[in-house]
């Protein structure tokens, strides 16, 4: 490397780093590590450049490992590191370009090295290479530790440098190699409990950075500062090209920091915007991975408590004494910046995280009044469900059911009209509220995941948010109603095929009469009829004999889920399987459909219109034995408002049907509806979320992280999408 630059195939060849890896010691004061760290051309930022760069380095990577046992090399260049970055704020302030720019470069190869030793070798082995003491070739007790204080210079440096243009390209590198530092989860299948990471980061020297790191990274993430144009360095770039290092010489330009993406956790990921800021990118990335940390055996996560106490910079209130690492932010800054970022997974899943474990900040944004800011972004990822991971969808619901906790965003949301939604394409919606948008993506997600995915974690909270909101639905938009209606129909249509295709399958019946004459008491014969037949006139009157004459029925339908209803043991069909989903979401629909009317009928006429135009297949159901306490409200409102309807006379316009509908609203008397328990359901992390969370946001770093190149064989924590 050095001042003559050279390719990157010609790495293998380069004396310095001939030297480096080499079974000669170096001590920390020669002039050799001037040489070496005056190297000025791009590194490699996609991910087939750093594979080439990976792979031209093998050869020196594997001397090095086996040789710095003896030579200490890899130790005297981290000490020519840290004794650099004791002067660094001061050459920021000096703008002494060229000292920056070798302290720079000393980071980049320390990153790239330990990259490679974390890979390639266990803790123990690593901690070897950080303690031996030159030329001695043993380990001796009295050692400083240098990875301890290479993680704490790493800090000092993420915290106490200011963000100049000079300075920009280090804040980035210094951010990177903690990420490195924190990798080695990457290549263990188990969730590590124990680790270096928890030695040094949740105890001893580091601790005491926790909230002014924790609070630099949320502020880099805010600001979204880009890079430096060209212009901003002093130094030309080569014209010979080739290199290792994005560093001040390089001219940092824009279009070198591109984002890599090499598919998530088992699905492809979205396509990638234009990657802006790095410094974001990363600062973001190290959040959260440092919250996502298990607890140590002996402390919590340091991380983790700052992220979930930290106020607004308006909150005058003092912290408890009880509350560690405690610091103030912007909150309004803060809020901003997640509403513009969430069209990448990492800002979700922030989002998802303060919203959860911030209890301060959730009160912050359910008291603001512009939340379609916030919540537009949220239905816009659910809404392309097909382009999402499973992982971000996932982050976006529970986001959604989260805020539908609190009852004054479920009101509110109703309140905000909003214009011309283009990326809303099924239906032209000139304007809608909030609300009713809400409505109709998560019906949306629900459906697609019920026809494509089939996950019943999905539709469950797809549901639970539904049903916290339908207390306070409000003036729904009567495509909103419409769509309701017409999913809830869709089911109870899919409910009747089941059990056509389950329990009727064979006709041994030729008249109804017939049919229902030949019935014994315990109803039996039921499996022989053709069901079809039966349902398109006389459902109701089924449904009546399922719930007098046939427990045996209902008993079998339980017994066939679990294996049990063929005697040849012939597998069961999907439907069969789907039996228990399908009549898991009717239920919640009625109950949504149910709490609407008995809280906010008179807020709703065009909820009651549809309900009428498909009141036909709703009264078929009225006495079905799993449905019949929830139809009963529905069943009188059908009733009541049809027999208006047919008072008032035939061909009734849409306008003087739901001017009809609006006075016999007036009319109804409240106490006639069935009360029923409210429906509320709250957000709960599965025991040991580490098992979800700590892959995924692996993952994230893998795809996102900029700069950084882990080969996927070497990847244990994660299945890798193979397309």
């Amino acid at each position: 490397m050095g001042s003559n630059s050279s390719r990157i195939g010609d790495l293998p060849k380069n004396e310095y780093l001939k030297k480096l890896s080499g079974t000669e010691s170096v001590s920390e004061n020669d002039p050799f590590w001037n040489q070496l760290l005056s190297f000025s051309f791009p590194a490699p930022t996609s991910s087939t450049d750093l594979k080439l760069l990976e792979e031209a380095t093998i050869s020196v990577c594997r001397s090095l490992v086996e040789n710095n046992p003896r030579t200490g090399n890899l130790g005297a260049l981290i000490k020519v590191f840290l004794s650099r970055t004791k002067e660094l704020k001061l050459s920021a302030e000096c703008q002494n370009h060229i000292f920056i720019w070798q302290t720079n470069n000393a980071l980049f190869i320390i990153c790239y090295l330990l990259k490679v030793f974390i890979c390639e070798m266990s803790e123990e082995e690593l901690q070897l290479h950080f303690t031996y003491e030159e030329k001695s070739g043993s380990c001796s007790s009295n050692s400083e530790d240098l990875l301890e204080e290479l993680v704490c210079c790493l800090m000092q440096l993420i915290t106490d440098i200011p963000l100049l243009a000079i300075t920009y390209e280090i804040s980035v590198e210094a951010i990177s190699t903690m990420v490195v530092f924190l990798s080695c989860q990457l290549f263990h299948k188990e969730i590590l409990r124990q680790s270096i990471s928890h030695k040094y980061l949740m105890k001893g020297r580091c601790l005491p950075y926790t909230s002014k790191l924790v609070k630099t990274l949320l502020y880099n993430f805010i600001r979204q500062e880009k890079p430096p144009p060209p212009g901003a360095h002093v130094f030309p770039q080569q014209s010979d090209g080739g290199g290792l290092l994005y560093g001040l010489a390089s001219g940092v330009a824009t279009g070198l920091w591109t984002v890599f993406t090499l598919g998530g956790v088992g699905s492809k990921a979205a396509a990638t915007p234009a990657l802006t800021s790095p410094l974001a990118n990363q600062s973001l990335l190290l959040l959260l991975v440092l919250a996502n940390l298990t607890d140590a055996a002996d402390a919590p996560n340091p991380y983790r408590q700052a992220i979930m106490s930290f106020k607004n910079t308006q909150d005058n209130s003092p912290f408890p004494s009880s509350i560690p690492h405690a610091f103030q932010i912007n909150f309004n800054s803060l809020y901003t910046t997640l509403c513009e970022q969430q069209t990448s997974d990492q800002a979700t899943l922030l989002l998802y995280t303060l919203l959860h474990q911030n209890s301060n900040i959730r009160t912050y944004m359910l008291a603001r009044t512009d939340m379609e800011n916030l919540v537009l972004p949220i239905l816009e990822i659910l809404y392309h469900v097909e382009e999402r991971n499973s992982h971000h969808v996932y982050m976006a619901l529970i986001i959604l059911l989260i805020l539908t906790e609190d009852d004054g965003f479920n009101r509110s949301i109703h309140e905000v009209i909003l214009k011309n939604i283009t990326w809303y394409s099924e239906r032209v919606l000139t304007e809608i509220s909030l609300g009713s948008l809400l409505i109709l993506v998560v019906i949306r997600t629900i459906q697609y995941n019920m026809t494509r995915t089939r996950d019943k974690y999905l539709h469950t909270n797809c549901l639970a948010a539904l049903a916290n909101m339908s207390a306070q639905f409000r003036s729904l938009h009567q495509y909103a109603a419409q769509r309701i209606i017409s999913y809830t129909c869709r089911h109870l249509r899919r409910y009747v095929y089941v059990l056509d295709k389950l329990y009727f399958s064979h006709s041994h019946c030729s008249t109804l009469q017939h049919c229902f004459s030949s019935l014994s008491d315990n109803g039996e014969e039921l499996l022989s009829l053709t069901c079809s037949h039966i349902l398109r006139s006389y459902a109701s009157s089924l449904f009546s004999l399922l719930s007098k004459k046939h427990n045996k029925v209902l008993e079998q339908a339980t017994q066939s889920l679990r294996g049990s209803l063929s005697s040849n043991d012939v597998p069961l069909p999907d439907y069969a399987q789907d039996l228990n989903v399908i009549e898991e979401v009717i239920r919640m629909m009625l109950e949504i459909i149910n709490s609407c009317l008995t809280n906010s009928l008179h807020h709703n006429p065009n909820l009651v219109y549809a309900l009428l135009y498909k009141r036909d297949l709703f009264e078929q159901f009225r006495t079905h034995p799993s449905f019949q306490d929830i139809m009963q409200n529905i069943d009188l409102v059908i009733t009541f408002f049809n027999s208006r309807l047919l008072q008032a006379g035939a061909e009734l316009s849409v306008e003087r049907v739901l001017e009809i509908i609006k006075q016999g609203i007036v009319a109804l008397p409240k106490d006639r509806l069935k009360k029923f328990p409210e429906l509320k359901f709250k957000y709960v992390e599965e025991e040991q979320p580490e098992e979800f969370f700590i892959p995924y946001v692996w993952s994230l770093v893998y795809s996102s992280a900029v700069g950084l190149y882990w080969s996927p064989q070497d990847i244990q924590l994660f299945t890798m999408d193979s397309d």
